[in-house]
């Protein structure tokens, strides 16, 4: 099996869900999800405590092993060894990411958000365990699952097409309909949540976001 680091280079549809209230349900989503095409799966769920997060998680790790696709856990680097995740997403508010990566451990992923030119500097400019390992860059457009976040907008992806030496995912409100947009504008890797999760055809979607983005790569010259 390739090493998280490896994976992650390789990755380009990034699936984030809830832990829901229906175990079985959760796992067909997420195998829907990972069969269409979705190599990377989050577990973000700012409603649940550890209990909830913690029962969640093999569910999560499963599917993962079965697609060989990497599983991370939003916001709490404490629970990435409880859970067997392969890393953890932090935001601007959370903890930072070298003392996430303190907590995670040394080869844990450590992922981080950023809306605005300036920090996307700070996470390049940042060193050592500071850096992390791929941001997401958004929202391009408004979200409810980030509510009071205003868009980003396709300025700021194109901004990061063209500075950013780290991985990085464009994120917000994207879904089939809209993709062309974002590669347009520079995007290579995409994160949905209500895109795939709302689906009545997750499976169906995830593989018409993961078409879209491998056409796009087999026209690059």
């Amino acid at each position: 099996m390739a090493k998280p680091t490896e994976q992650l280079d390789r990755s380009r549809l990034y699936f984030v869900c809830e832990a829901g209230a229906d175990p079985a349900g959760l796992e067909s989503l997420l195998e829907a999800a990972l069969a269409g095409g979705v190599d990377m799966i989050q577990l973000r769920d700012k409603d649940a405590d550890d209990e909830r997060l913690l029962a969640a998680a093999p569910t999560f790790r499963a599917a993962a092993d079965r697609h060989d696709a990497l599983f991370l856990i939003n916001d709490r680097p404490d629970l990435v060894a409880a859970c067997a995740a392969d890393g953890v997403h932090v935001g601007q508010d959370d903890t930072g990411v070298a003392a996430a990566r303190r907590i995670a451990g040394a080869d844990a992923i450590v992922g981080l958000s950023t809306h605005s030119p300036e920090q996307l500097d700070a996470a390049h400019e940042a060193e050592g365990d500071a850096r992390p390992d791929y941001l997401s860059v958004g929202p391009v457009w408004a979200t409810p699952t980030k509510p009071g976040r205003p868009a980003a907008g396709t300025d700021y992806v194109e901004l990061a097409a063209a500075k950013a030496a780290l991985p990085w995912f464009a994120i917000g409100g994207i879904e089939p309909g809209n993709l062309a947009v974002v590669i347009a504008a520079g995007a290579r890797r995409v994160v949905v949540v209500r895109a795939i999760r709302d689906a009545d055809e997750p499976e169906a979607v995830a593989a018409s976001l993961r078409s879209g983005l491998e056409t796009f790569e087999q026209m690059r010259p």
